[in-house]
C-alpha cells in the first residue's frame, strides 16, 4: 500500500471539471486520479468498445460524449492519444472552435512537449505536457500506480507551478523537461521499458524452449537483483559472460539462439555487442579478452569466431 498522501479536497476549494478526449489505458486512470483529489470528471469520449468499457470501470457515471463536447463542458481536458494523432486532433480542435480561452488543456505524450498545443495556445488555451513515466494496463491498479510515479512536465513558465500542482493532486513527482529534450526523454523511456518487456518475453519463450515449467518464477528474482543492482550502481552492475569476456560462451549462445530461435539473433548480437562496449569503457572487460570477443560479435556466432587468438576454444 501505497505512503504518499493524497491531497485533503478541503484545502483547494477551486476544484475543477475535467474531461477526457481519448480513453485509452492513460485518460481514465488520470482523470481518476484527479477525481480522488477532488477534482470531477464531466464527460469522457472515446471510439473503440475497449476504450468505452474502460471509461465506464474507472468512470462510472461519467458520460461517454464527442471531444467537441468534452471541451465544452470540462475546465481541464486531459488529450491521451496516440503520439501520432496528436498535433491533428489539437489542430482540428483549434480549427472547430471547440477550445475555449482559459481552459486547461493537457497532453501525455512523451514525445512532445508544450509546442505542439500551439494552435490551442492561439486560441487561448492554457497548454500542459503532463506524461507518466509509468506502463498502464487499463485497469483501476493504474490509479494507484501513480502515487509516487514521475510525471515529465513541459510547460510555459507561467503554468510551471499549475503544471505541478496538477501532477502531485494525482500522487505524483513533476520532473521538469525542457522542449528540446522531449524526444530524447521519451526514448530513453521507450529504451529500458518498453524494450524490456521484449526482451523478458523473448527470455521466457527461449526457457520454455529448454524445458523450464515455470519461467516467470525463475526469471522474477533475476530480473528483480538485476533491475535493483542496476538502478543503484549503473554500469558496475554488469555481470555475465559478455562483461567477462567469455567469448566462446557467447557464440555457443548464438549457435543456440540460430538453432532455436533465429528471430532473436540479431537483437541478442546488438545487446551483446553494446555491453561489452560499456563494459570495456567502464574497466569491467579486460582489453585482451575483448579482441576475441567482438569477433565473435562481428561473426554473429557463425563458428568462425569461437576460438581465441591461441586457437582453443572456451578456455576462458
Amino acid at each position: 500500500m501505497s505512503t504518499v498522501q493524497q491531497p485533503d479536497p478541503s484545502d483547494r476549494p477551486a476544484r475543477l471539471t475535467v474531461g477526457v478526449v481519448g480513453a485509452g489505458r492513460v485518460g481514465p486512470a488520470l482523470a481518476a486520479s484527479l477525481q480522488l483529489a477532488g477534482h470531477r470528471p464531466v464527460a469522457v469520449s472515446g471510439v473503440s468498445d475497449a476504450s468505452r468499457r474502460r471509461a465506464q470501470e474507472l468512470l462510472p457515471e461519467v458520460p461517454l460524449l464527442p471531444p467537441a463536447e468534452v471541451l465544452q463542458r470540462a475546465d481541464l481536458v486531459l488529450l491521451t492519444v496516440p503520439d501520432d494523432a496528436l498535433p491533428g486532433l489539437v489542430a482540428g480542435l483549434a480549427e472547430t472552435g471547440a477550445v475555449r480561452p482559459g481552459q486547461l488543456l493537457v497532453h501525455t505524450s512523451g514525445r512532445y512537449g508544450a509546442k505542439v498545443l500551439d494552435p490551442a495556445l492561439r486560441a487561448g488555451a492554457l497548454p500542459l505536457a503532463l506524461h507518466p513515466a509509468m506502463t498502464f494496463t487499463g485497469t483501476p491498479v493504474d490509479v494507484q500506480r501513480l502515487a509516487g510515479c514521475s510525471f515529465g512536465v513541459t510547460a510555459p513558465e507561467e503554468l510551471r507551478l499549475a503544471a505541478e500542482a496538477l501532477v502531485i493532486e494525482m500522487g505524483g513527482e513533476p520532473e521538469w523537461i525542457s522542449e528540446e529534450n522531449r524526444p530524447l526523454y521519451h526514448a530513453a523511456l521507450a529504451l529500458g521499458a518498453n524494450h524490456l518487456v521484449t526482451l523478458v518475453a523473448q527470455s521466457m519463450e527461449l526457457l520454455r524452449a529448454a524445458g523450464v515449467e515455470a519461467p516467470d518464477r525463475m526469471l522474477g528474482p533475476l530480473l528483480g537483483a538485476a533491475l535493483d543492482n542496476a538502478l543503484r550502481s549503473g554500469d558496475a552492475a554488469l555481470t555475465g559472460p559478455v562483461a567477462r569476456g567469455d567469448a566462446g560462451t557467447v557464440a555457443a549462445h548464438v549457435t543456440e539462439l540460430r538453432r532455436h530461435a533465429p528471430q532473436a539473433v540479431d537483437g541478442y548480437l546488438a545487446m551483446a555487442r553494446a555491453t561489452a562496449d560499456r563494459a570495456l569503457a567502464h574497466g569491467l572487460l579486460k582489453p585482451e579478452l575483448a579482441e576475441d570477443l567482438l569477433v565473435a560479435l562481428a561473426d554473429g556466432g557463425d563458428g568462425t569466431g569461437t576460438t581465441g587468438t591461441n586457437g582453443t576454444e572456451g578456455t576462458r
